[in-house]
């Protein structure tokens, strides 16, 4: 078999190298935000300091003796979350000067035209198409990106066996908590409800934060 048809090599994004000119500052920001620590280790004139974002499986390091990376020049780091209203008024609760929401005039992540940020929602309220912004004390700055369902073929499927009583237990939990839906609204699949539900629920959402997703998708596929 040649290298080409040979299945790559599993390859995951670990870590995001950051240049700040106050590792403490840094550090107690981040941590604000509700990141894990992972490690502060200093040697002599080395210090190195991890954190991760809340269910991510990537993390960001920075410290002294780490980067040549000049202080804030990070720019438009993604931190995909499932419901933006709710991660502004937690990132405002933590004192965050955080933007109002934006999409972009001419699609996700395009500046090519001028003025390229407009206020507001995502006209057609598409996963991945709304935004806001936070900076850090340095000025590495970061989007907020919502995304509620991922288009086909975006996520890896997973070689781990399911466990069937955990999946037995979270279908009777997708039942429970979609019987108030199917009672409250008019006729529907109620598959779309569930692969919504079970997505959130299984990328470490809430039943309640997995209920409000379901909710949002059944309106974005209702008024299409």
């Amino acid at each position: 078999m040649s290298a080409q048809n040979k299945p790559p090599v599993d390859m995951k994004l670990e870590v995001v190298l950051l240049g700040v000119s106050d590792v403490d500052r840094a550090r107690a920001f981040y941590e604000n935000l509700g990141w894990r620590l992972d490690i502060d280790i200093a040697n002599g004139d080395f210090r190195g300091v991890q954190l991760t974002p809340q269910n991510s499986g990537a993390s960001i390091i920075f410290g002294k003796g780490i980067t040549t990376m000049k202080p804030g020049s990070a720019t438009g780091l993604i931190l995909a979350v499932d419901d933006l209203d709710a991660a502004r008024s937690d990132l405002l609760a933590r004192g965050v000067d955080v933007s109002e929401v934006f999409h972009y005039a001419a699609g996700p992540f395009n500046n090519t035209v001028e003025n390229p940020r407009v206020s507001g929602r995502d006209p057609e309220n598409r996963s991945y198409f709304s935004f806001a912004s936070f900076e850090d004390p340095d000025g590495n700055s970061w989007l907020l990106q919502e995304i509620t369902t991922r288009l086909p073929g975006r996520e890896w499927k997973s070689a781990k066996a399911t466990d069937v009583a955990a999946l037995a237990e979270l279908l009777h939990e997708t039942s429970e908590h979609h019987d108030p839906y199917e009672k409250s609204h008019g006729e529907h699949h109620w598959y779309d409800w569930y692969a919504p539900y079970l997505s959130a629920r299984q990328n470490g959402s809430s039943p309640e934060e997995a209920s409000a997703a379901a909710g949002r998708y059944m309106e974005t596929k209702l008024s299409r």
